[in-house]
């Protein structure tokens, strides 16, 4: 079973077991999603620190049962325990996952001691820390959401690059993601169809953004307090994802700064200083600077494949192909889903650690007087 444990949420925030199950719900049927999304229902439970639908100010556990664990647990028999049929020890590793790095770290030679943790099916537990937190960050105007722009060779028309944290957040996600690009999105089904058909796998690229962040998370003062670190561990910690790029990042690296930097202006009327562009992401000096925060990452192809890679035997030392998991072929639309919730966690930990309270309206308080110097400033 998964087991998420949430600490320092306010009390007093309504909880919305709803939301909380629809994220889990787009998290497991995102297109693209292996024969495991079948077994697992992914119902969440929450077993502490709330009460009659708001949270207590302890700590949120919630608890999320694999189905699938029947399937490779170890049986307890009259002489001992024994493996499951279905459970036989992993010695074949395969390459780009943590098979045989784990198993060297931990000195195992049955690798399926650390495939499991290692498997993201542990972002289920991720996803619904993470839905919380949106609730949370709903209640200080930060909305978080994202879309598709590439899955393997296939993209979406350059109009739909520059849409406003508006309109992705308006995007239809009754498929469970966004995609504002319908016929890159059926281009893109296709070739999942193809890798399906062909044992392979695809990566793809997530644009993420938070709308209605404040100036002034994050700080300048410590390296590791830094908004941009902050969230690039936290998506760097998604499995598959091995590049982050906050604004226009990559791009940067090879235009001058006269190009890349956001002028600064003042809107006398609203009370506020404002850019045009938005280059850095909405993040200055490793601080929050009131534009949009945006993201993009990218993933790589899962390693698990059906027609398996080159490998070696760990316990015989003899070339053999790669062991073969039930798996999935793109996790693009559901990584989406956790993309949002490490966001979400990683936002509301920040607003937390800056307006303080014990209670959400507390919470609140201070963000309002922190508002009100913004607008004197």
């Amino acid at each position: 079973m998964l087991i998420a444990i949430l600490e320092g949420v306010p009390a007093g925030l309504p909880v919305d077991f709803d939301l909380l199950q629809a994220d889990l719900d787009r998290r497991r049927k995102g297109y693209g999603r292996g024969s495991r999304m079948k077994i697992e229902r992914d119902r969440a439970k929450i077993c502490s620190g709330v009460r009659y639908g708001k949270t207590l100010g302890s700590p949120i556990s919630i608890l999320i049962e694999n189905r699938d664990w029947v399937n490779w647990q170890e049986v307890m028999a009259v002489d001992g325990p024994r493996a499951d049929a279905a459970a036989a020890e992993v010695t074949r590793p395969r390459p780009g996952h943590a098979d045989l790095a784990g198993a060297q770290k931990y000195l195992t030679h049955d690798m399926r001691d650390v495939l499991e943790r290692a498997s993201a099916r542990e972002t289920a537990a991720r996803v619904a820390a993470g839905a919380i937190c949106r609730m949370l960050l709903s209640h200080f105007g930060i909305l978080v959401g994202s879309h598709i722009l590439a899955i393997g060779e296939e993209a979406i028309d350059g109009r739909f690059l520059e849409l406003s944290g508006d309109e992705i957040l308006a995007l239809d996600q009754s498929r469970g993601f966004r995609c504002a690009d319908s016929a890159a999105w059926r281009r893109m089904k296709e070739s999942i169809r193809w890798a399906a058909r062909a044992g392979d796998t695809l990566g793809g690229v997530l644009e993420l953004v938070a709308c209605g962040v404040c100036p002034g998370l994050g700080s300048h003062a410590q390296w590791d307090c830094r908004m941009d670190g902050q969230l690039a561990l936290a998506l760097m910690g998604i499995p598959s994802v091995k590049a982050v790029e906050i604004g226009t990042g990559i791009g940067s690296a090879s235009n001058p700064g006269s190009r890349v930097h956001d002028a600064i202006y003042y809107d006398s009327l609203g009370s506020r200083y404002f850019r045009k562009t938005n280059n850095a992401g909405g993040i200055e000096g490793g601080i929050t600077n009131g534009e949009e925060v945006r993201i993009r990452i990218y993933l790589k192809p899962i390693p698990t494949l059906k027609q398996g890679l080159d490998s070696v035997d760990c316990r015989t030392r003899e070339p053999v192909k790669a062991a073969y998991e039930r798996s999935d072929i793109c996790v693009v639309p559901a990584a989406a889903v956790v993309g949002e919730a490490m966001v979400s966690i990683t936002l509301a930990r920040s607003v937390l650690d800056k307006f303080g309270g014990d209670t959400l309206e507390e919470t609140k308080a201070g963000y309002g007087q922190y508002l009100r110097r913004l607008r004197q400033y």
